[in-house]
């Protein structure tokens, strides 16, 4: 029996697509329509979901009595042996049976006989499809929060060891004010977080099952779509036949949060590149996150984050090219949307590798607080505590406050010295009213901003706890 399923001639004769749908047709299709008409090439990664959606269609069909149960009871058990068969990698998917439904179900007629015929009854392939994307989906949503959640955990660990160690804060890439390293790890921390939140809510609302929609009107089998729903793990059948086998926002809309996601992780990687360049010297890559030059030897190049950059691409074009798929079918299904599977199944990968990547190199990111410190008040980034101090002290107003901030800026800079370095004397001959009080220095600065989501070490070590709380439950607070 094994011997059945070991050759595949790509041929399409009597055991081929014909046999299998092709009733009215006299001959099987041209070489070059098996060709662009097959999908087991990706949807055979499908295996699992549409077994698993096989099983509690025949369930159904046997607790209906729509189909003898002895038929059902042979249908599970040689389910289980193509199951099985795949996993142990001695299934062999055939191309001329054009996807992962017809190879499942010609390889269960072999091992079962005739009684494999009627697991088709009352449903078809376009709600089978249908459902099992929406399962590999909500599967692929799991496995994706665990990684981000793992990343969040790899950041907020580095920001809990770095609460208090001042940086350089940047607007348009110029410094603007001191903020503590992590204080900018946790914005990150937050997109991620916002990132799990768009596909657990893609994910509730893809949770609908599209089985026993059939092709496209419903069937006249006396079926209950509850109980597949509810074996499946979905909430409730879809409510409308045509949407059921047509609907592909679900994919949509993951393939919009991956985008998004994607987005994120390209940008902490573009500051990983900055970071780790030599004017910069803020971090060091480990490396195993690192590569080497063919002809520098002293280079150490940011490889990994630089891809993780690069790949953003490919999961944002996948969702534009998902969107002109769908932009202009009428209902209900089109052979359209059989391009629906490998732009969600790349990105879904593409995504993982990126998420994995950014996570090692969080994770071994060497920190080099000096360099951070010494740029820190840079770029006279303090200048805003003068502004503030003005307000506070002296109660001037915001306005007035910078416009005298400003003539001290301009003092600084043309004498060509930090803020840091002016005396008390000159600070006062621009506003002769300022005191020893004023602090100009950049982790002073950032000592101070304890406001609500502030850079304030203190206030970034309840920023961590709190994070801890709310996106790692199982760490504790």
């Amino acid at each position: 029996m094994n011997e059945m399923v070991t050759k595949d001639d790509g041929k399409t004769g009597d055991a081929g697509a014909s046999a299998m749908w092709g009733g009215r047709f006299s001959a099987g299709p041209a070489e070059i329509m098996a060709r662009i008409n097959a999908s087991i090439g990706f949807d055979k990664r499908l295996y699992r979901q549409d077994i698993a959606g096989s099983r509690a269609h025949c369930r159904m069909l046997m607790d209906t009595g729509i189909i003898p149960r002895a038929d059902g009871e042979a249908i599970l058990t040689g389910l289980d042996q193509v199951l099985q068969e795949i996993e142990d990698g001695r299934f062999v998917f055939k191309t001329a049976l054009e996807d992962i439904h017809m190879n499942v179900e010609a390889r269960l007629r072999e091992i079962i006989g005739p009684a494999a015929g009627r697991l088709h009854t009352a449903r078809s392939r376009n709600d089978q499809v249908a459902t099992d994307l929406r399962l590999w989906t909500r599967d692929a949503i799991d496995g994706l929060d665990g990684a981000l959640q793992g990343l969040q955990r790899a950041l907020i660990t580095q920001a809990e060891a770095h609460a208090d160690a001042v940086m350089p804060g940047f607007t348009h890439l110029q410094a603007a004010q001191p903020v503590t390293l992590g204080h900018h790890l946790l914005a990150y921390v937050e997109m991620v977080g916002r990132d799990r939140g768009r596909l657990r809510d893609a994910r509730a609302r893809l949770n609908e099952s599209p089985l026993g929609a059939a092709a496209l009107a419903g069937t006249g089998f006396p079926i209950d779509r509850h109980a597949t729903a509810a074996a499946l793990g979905f909430d409730r059948p879809m409510a409308n036949s045509l949407d059921a086998v047509s609907d592909r926002d679900f994919a949509v809309e993951v393939l919009a949060a991956l985008s998004l996601c994607a987005v994120h992780l390209s940008r902490l990687a573009e500051e990983l590149v900055i970071w780790t360049s030599a004017p910069f010297g803020f971090v060091r890559l480990s490396d195993r996150f690192s590569t080497g030059s063919s002809i520098m030897p002293q280079k150490r190049n940011p490889d990994a984050a630089e891809l993780v950059r690069a790949k953003t691409g490919r999961v944002v074009g996948h969702l534009t090219g998902l969107l002109m798929v769908m932009k202009g079918l009428p209902l209900a299904y089109s052979k359209d949307m059989q391009e629906d599977k490998e732009p969600l199944f790349e990105a879904v990968d593409t995504l993982a590798l990126g998420i994995a990547a950014m996570t090692g190199m969080i994770g071994d990111l060497t920190v080099h607080r000096d360099r951070l410190a010494a740029a820190a008040g840079a770029g006279f980034s303090t200048a805003t505590d003068i502004a503030d101090w003005l307000v506070r002290a002296l109660g001037m107003p915001f306005r007035d406050a910078h416009h005298v901030t400003g003539a001290i800026v301009k003092l600084a800079e043309a004498r060509g010295v930090g803020l840091e370095d002016l005396s008390l004397e000159d600070l006062r001959t621009v506003e002769p009213r300022i005191t020893e009080d004023l602090r100009l220095d950049a982790a002073g600065s950032a000592a101070g901003r304890a406001s609500v989501g502030g850079t304030a070490p203190d206030r970034v070590r309840a920023a961590c706890a709190e994070a801890r709380t709310r996106f790692l439950a199982e760490d504790g607070p």
